[in-house]
């Protein structure tokens, strides 16, 4: 048995709904917190989250909650706000040195150029931390379909029954004990997805597509490397699965955001109301500036950053990655 009964989720968005489905099915019972009231009313009256979720009948053990320090109570709790949003929610939430905190937003925090176990560390002092990333769309999560993602953490027995604890036979968690490696691959992914989108809406071809996929990983593993996680841990569900699932369909907030630019949309028309968060748009000015400090070359995502400050049109940030000097494939950069 786990030992775990009831779980927090902080964030009420399509992701952090689904995640109350995993956990309702796998016999938990979940209570979101969302920031906005007409998620919360919705939940609770109508078994569904229109807002971010629409079409999904919620299980009837799927409950909301206006305040964050109802959450206190869980033996778990999951960490679905956007990354820039985590440090804040954290800060209100009731500290606990016993209750696990289960990191699940992908991004570096602007500013500081923290992971989320860095903020999470910070911020609560004494938590058990562990990492869920994987390849999963929340619809098709919500929805149960077949999803196997990482769920990494260094103490093995806690990752093996929080792993247990969410497990279902359509949600598959694999343990791994490198968090580093885990969260950096959810997060540079998303830069990356936002230049695949670029090249789709611009019509380069899938042999171009390809071609980022590939030499975007390469990025990835190389700073992911350098910030202290492992090849092997991006080369699995964490790193290499997420990549091509959010590299592969606009059903990705990223790739459809770098979608719309290829295809002359501003930045802002690109974004539209905010409402749904692009995590690679946050990240992508972290991720340049972590890599130059660390000495690693990601020309990938420094055309990407470049792009989204408007130091670089879309067609020079492209033929500048077209021009670079010819070298090894295995060389750096």
């Amino acid at each position: 048995m786990s030992g775990f009964s009831t779980v927090g989720i902080v964030g009420g968005g399509a992701w952090g709904t689904a995640l109350a489905q995993v956990a309702a099915r796998a016999g938990l019972e979940p209570l979101i917190w969302a920031r906005e009231a007409e998620v919360v009313e919705a939940i609770n009256t109508g078994q569904a989250n229109p807002l971010f979720l629409p079409e999904v009948l919620l299980d009837a053990a799927v409950r909301a909650t206006a305040v964050l320090t109802d959450l206190a109570a869980a033996d778990l709790i999951l960490v679905v706000a956007p990354a820039q949003h985590v440090r804040a929610a954290l800060r209100r939430l009731p500290p606990s040195d016993e209750r696990p905190l289960v990191l699940c937003a992908k991004g570096v925090e602007r500013g500081s150029l923290k992971l989320m176990t860095e903020v999470a560390a910070e911020t609560a002092p004494g938590a058990p931390l562990a990492v869920l990333s994987g390849p999963s769309f929340a619809g098709e999560v919500a929805r149960g379909l077949p999803t196997a993602v990482t769920l990494a953490c260094d103490d093995e027995r806690l990752g093996q029954a929080i792993a247990e604890a969410l497990a279902t036979p359509t949600f598959r968690p694999y343990w791994a004990r490198d968090l580093i490696g885990a969260e950096a691959g959810g997060a540079i992914k998303n830069v990356l997805a936002i230049a695949c989108g670029v090249a789709e809406g611009r019509g380069l071809g899938r042999s171009a597509h390809a071609a980022l996929v590939t030499r975007g990983f390469a990025e990835l593993t190389r700073l992911a490397v350098a910030l202290g996680g492992e090849a092997r841990t991006v080369a699995g569900l964490c790193g290499l699965g997420d990549l091509v699932l959010t590299c592969s369909s606009p059903k990705s907030r990223n790739m459809s955001f770098g979608l719309a630019l290829g295809r002359g949309l501003s930045v802002a028309e690109a974004l539209g109301d905010g409402r749904a968060v692009v995590e690679g748009y946050e990240t992508a000015p972290a991720l340049r500036e972590l890599a130059a400090r660390l000495g690693v070359e990601t020309p990938i995502c420094e055309a990407v950053a470049a792009v989204l400050a408007g130091e670089r049109g879309l067609d020079e940030a492209i033929g500048a990655l077209l021009s670079r000097p010819l070298r090894t494939e295995q060389e750096d950069g």
